[in-house]
């Protein structure tokens, strides 16, 4: 009991030197980036995880900020264009409906340049040295809804219309309405010319119409980026059809031709068919999914199991199916492919039918066959990974094979509406 009490000062006994205290790391911050899921912008709350504080508190600051003399606004801007979006394949959503809330808002300010036009009065304003400013009523009320108003369709053309949860539907709308709301401001306006002169409300008349103008110009620009990427799309599609086609009369048909003249089993066979079904992939394929369907899921295992075994599997398709490449379909369908590449060898052929009732898949070898029910109770590839899997998943699986008889044929079956209870 004594030494252990007596342990922690041994390090601190007169004469020897005390250790230093190892400096402890500090955890690194996140990098500076807005969330793909915002509120509006997402600078707030990039700023408060980077910074490890509170979203509501960066939010206060930047008010106080701009409240202060206009800096946390140009922060913000500056923020909102220069900081990166977080990686990632979803495209950036908002919880916050800008759009809407500016249409509102212009609404509001519109209704106030139809009072204000009609019951309007000269206002003054004395400023410093001397000066004093003088505008009619209406001024500030048709400022108010053009901003309002452009910005709404602004905003929606540009953000909300590639935004999931809105659309181009909800872009249109917001559009139109920002058009009408600037045809009232411009239509209220007018009567003043009468009374004021033409010169007198000049610049009231011309604000409406440069938010008009604004608002076209951003959907004929973003029209224009449609029809630019259309057309590139267009060309990158006939060099690609160009390039399939000379490829096939020249590389494709020369790897044809190898397997020809050598035998399915052979290392220069399995090379040519491999290199084969990788070009034709590029070429046709383009870019597939993740989670593609059951055909090209076997295909692309067919083409990895004649690298590592002496096989040629050739897969064909028939009918429609909805069954993807994550299926327990597909999960049984590769494992059988690979009991024959592994145990019987040389040519397998894989048949996918699919239907309205059911989806079934066979594969036939040519091996010299096995008993199945002489498989031993300690190998659960056959009766768990296929039989036992398919039985899971609602569906049947039959194993065909005579033992010292040529041939092996796995069948697979699955209703189409999933698992039967």
């Amino acid at each position: 009991m004594s030494s252990l009490a007596t342990a922690p000062d041994a390090a601190a006994r007169p004469g020897r030197p005390a250790r230093p205290a190892r400096p402890t790391r500090r955890p690194a911050r996140p990098p500076l980036r807005r969330p793909r899921a915002v509120a509006v912008t997402g600078v707030a709350a990039g700023l408060a995880d980077h910074l490890g504080v509170s979203a509501m508190r960066v939010r206060g600051l930047l008010a106080a900020a701009t409240l202060a003399g206009g800096a946390g606004a140009v922060f913000y801007i500056w923020c909102w264009m220069l900081m990166p979006v977080a990686p990632g394949d979803v495209t950036p959503t908002r919880r916050v409906p800008v759009a809407w809330l500016s249409i509102s808002a212009a609404g509001v300010a519109t209704l106030g340049v139809l009072v204000a036009a009609q019951g309007g009065s000269l206002v003054r304003v004395d400023l410093p040295l001397g000066y004093t400013w003088a505008f009619w009523s209406t001024v500030p009320w048709v400022w108010t809804a053009t901003v309002l108003a452009t910005a709404s369709g602004v905003w929606a053309g540009a953000i909300d219309r590639v935004d999931p949860a809105r659309g181009p539907r909800h872009a249109t709308v917001i559009r139109v309405l920002a058009g009408v709301a600037l045809a009232i401001v411009f239509l209220g306006t007018l009567p003043l010319a009468d009374v004021l002169g033409i010169r007198a409300v000049l610049g009231e008349l011309a604000l409406p119409l440069v938010g008009a103008a604004i608002i076209a110009a951003s959907t004929l620009l973003q029209a224009w980026r449609r029809l630019v990427d259309d057309r590139i799309g267009r060309v990158r599609d006939e060099q690609r059809a160009a390039m399939a086609a000379h490829l096939h009369d020249s590389v494709l048909q020369t790897l044809a031709l190898i397997q020809n003249r050598s035998e399915a089993s052979s290392e220069v066979s399995r090379i040519a068919r491999a290199q084969e079904r990788e070009l034709r992939a590029w070429l046709y394929d383009g870019d597939s999914p993740a989670d593609s369907d059951l055909p090209t899921d076997l295909r692309d295992y067919a083409g990895a199991l004649e690298l590592d075994f002496p096989v040629r599997i050739e897969v064909v398709s028939t009918g429609t199916s909805a069954e993807r490449a994550s299926g327990e379909l597909a999960a049984a369908a590769r494992e059988a492919m690979l009991n024959a590449a592994r145990h019987a060898g040389g040519e397998i052929s894989v048949y996918i039918e699919g239907a309205a009732s059911a989806v079934e898949v066979f594969i036939r070898d040519r091996g010299p066959g096995f008993d199945p029910a002489a498989v031993p109770a300690d190998r659960w590839g056959v009766r768990e990974s296929i039989i036992g899997r398919m039985r899971r998943s609602g569906g049947t699986a039959i194993i065909r094979s005579v033992p010292d008889v040529t041939g092996t044929e796995v069948r697979l079956s699955l209703p189409t509406g999933g698992r039967r209870d």
